[in-house]
């Protein structure tokens, strides 16, 4: 960590996890959906050891994944499992350790001005699977591209208002060219970074993809066709992607032998197989076409006393979000609180999920976060029971207050739902809890593919939303960011100027390099986004998993990456 006042403990959430930041999907619940086409339009079959043109090894780790990869270019993928895929084989300057702390990747030094403003570092010796070496201009061109209007990185704000790289906001406001960005190549294996103002956990962002390098030569010889097969990706990282197309039910990557920790690495490979059907992955999973799978709901009752079971923390927060801008009836606060107090988060973890998820009644879940005094910042779940937490009758009164407002007896919401079995089950159950607690209220629940309910929620075309977001570093601001007025991902467009105030305060004002003091203004911010129900969350996410007993090794953390697979050994 650099020499600041702030430092954050990274806590690895209920000891492990299986998440990753912005909105991937959940483990299934038990559908009996068909399986996903690939691009071809063929249907790939359970368990199947075929990933594309390569045959997956008895020694690779074959792995289920609930929803397709989205996209594998680091500076444009926003879920979980794209991050898990894109680290399988890409290092950045850092990465994680098991207890989810920030150790270096191809940084072999780094050093920090006194002023905390400005980062050196020097690279080691490694190289893209192509030959060529990694250099510094490669870190320049990667975050470049980050801030780039024409990129429209979602996560740009991961450099600007996360990051505080000098000039990065301006950059992404089109008020600056990305030439100046506060990176640079100062020669091959040296880089420099500049800050706007002193960030605690700024080596912690460099493990997160969007922070990855990128060879611009190779990028510019493959134009828009990069990250969309082997030919138009490039690894730096343990495992070399040998089989994938945009979609694809099943793909493959093989250890790199030319990796520069390559000796850390035992798996020959890596499987992957998309099942969105929970019972069918069970099923591969026991008769040996899957070494790690989700169960849920049901699942878990079958197999809880199996020793091959294990339930770890995910740390995504899923909650439903209120289109407060567009839909009239919800900017009536009053609707919004009676909304989020008719629901009994305790039914939806253990009548439907059953996989250790817990009932989440803050802003910002539970066990990810650890403050200056080394205490959890939503450890107190009981702080906002005012305005969260289950309560039939007064949920009824402010309903009826709402609609006294609004001069209505009915109200008739949209709510958009993943395709996936287990946020079809939680929504089934959150209709059916409006609708019996609030008088005149329906509910049309809409599935969709959850790159379409994504792109749904970005365009403001939805009314209600049942979503999750991930931690992409350990504190708080990685929730509390999403709220700020015009942030990409505040959904329902509330807009508060106070709120505004105290994050820009706790991101470049005095509280900056004041630790408790910030601490204590973030929890000030938590509260004004619960007064206001401008999210009900739901649970944090537990996923129950079975796992090979021949396989240790597998990191599990509820920051930034999902799973990692670098010290993986799966014994015969």
């Amino acid at each position: 960590m650099k020499k600041r006042i702030v430092a954050l403990t990274l806590a690895v959430l209920m000891g492990a996890s299986l998440a990753a930041c912005g909105s991937s999907s959940s483990g299934s619940a038990g559908s009996s959906a068909a399986p996903a086409a690939d691009s071809t339009g063929s249907t790939a079959a359970a368990g199947s050891t075929e990933a594309g043109s390569v045959t997956a090894s008895s020694d690779d780790l074959n792995i289920m994944l609930e929803t397709p990869v989205e996209s594998l270019d680091p500076q444009q993928a926003t879920d979980g499992t794209s991050f898990e895929v894109i680290a399988d084989y890409t290092d950045g300057l850092y990465q994680m350790d098991k207890d989810g702390k920030a150790v270096p990747a191809l940084a072999a030094d780094t050093k920090v001005s006194d002023d905390g403003l400005t980062y050196t570092f020097t690279l080691k010796d490694a190289k893209w699977s192509n030959g060529t070496p990694v250099t510094a201009k490669d870190f320049v061109f990667g975050w470049q591209r980050a801030v780039d209007p024409d990129v429209a990185s979602e996560y740009a704000y991961m450099l600007s208002d996360i990051g505080q790289v000098k000039n990065a906001a301006d950059i992404i406001a089109g008020k600056k060219d990305k030439s100046e960005l506060g990176i640079t190549a100062v020669d091959d294996k040296t880089l420099k970074v500049e800050l706007e103002a002193p960030v605690s956990y700024f080596l912690s962002l460099m493990y997160f993809p969007t922070f990855y390098p990128v060879n611009e030569d190779f990028y510019n010889s493959v134009g828009d066709s990069f990250g969309t097969s082997p030919e138009t990706t490039l690894s730096d990282g343990a495992f070399v992607l040998d089989s994938y197309e945009p979609a694809a039910t099943s793909f493959h990557l093989t250890k790199n032998a030319d990796y520069y920790d390559a000796d850390r690495v035992k798996l020959a490979g890596l499987n992957y197989q998309v099942i969105q059907d929970s019972q069918q992955a069970l099923m591969s999973y026991q008769t040996g076409d899957l070494d790690i799978t989700l169960v849920n709901g049901e699942q878990v009752d079958q197999v809880k006393d199996d020793p091959a079971f294990k339930a770890v923390g995910a740390g995504y927060l899923w909650y439903v979000s209120p289109n407060i801008s567009s839909v009239k009836e919800l900017a009536n606060l009053n609707i919004r609180k009676a909304m989020t107090m008719a629901i009994d988060r305790d039914t939806l973890t253990t009548g439907v999920l059953k996989d250790g998820s817990l009932p989440t009644y803050t802003a910002v879940p539970p066990q990810f976060a650890t403050g200056p005094d080394g205490s959890d910042f939503s450890e107190d779940q009981t702080k906002f029971q005012d305005d969260c937490k289950f309560d039939a009758d007064a949920a009824a009164d402010y309903w009826k207050k709402g609609l006294e407002e609004l001069g209505e007896d009915s109200v008739e919401l949209e709510m958009i739902v993943d395709a996936d079995d287990a946020p079809q089950k939680v929504a089934q159950v959150l209709k059916e809890q409006w609708e019996s607690t609030l008088p005149g209220l329906t509910v049309d629940l809409k599935v969709e593919p959850k790159k379409q309910r994504v792109q749904d929620m970005q365009d403001g075309n939805f009314q209600v939303a049942l979503t999750r977001w991930g931690p992409d570093y350990a504190d708080p601001m990685t929730y509390l960011g999403m709220w700020v007025t015009n942030n990409s991902n505040n959904y329902g467009l509330w807009s508060n100027k106070d709120y505004d105030s105290i994050i820009a305060e706790c991101t470049t004002g005095d509280l900056a390099t004041d630790a408790q003091g910030r601490w204590d203004k973030m929890y000030d911010a938590e509260k004004l986004v619960m007064d206001d129900a401008v999210i009900f969350p739901l649970y944090t996410q537990s996923n129950a998993l079975m796992v090979n007993p021949k396989v240790t090794g597998i990191e599990y953390h509820p920051v930034a990456l999902n799973r990692v697979y670098k010290d993986t050994v799966k014994s015969e």
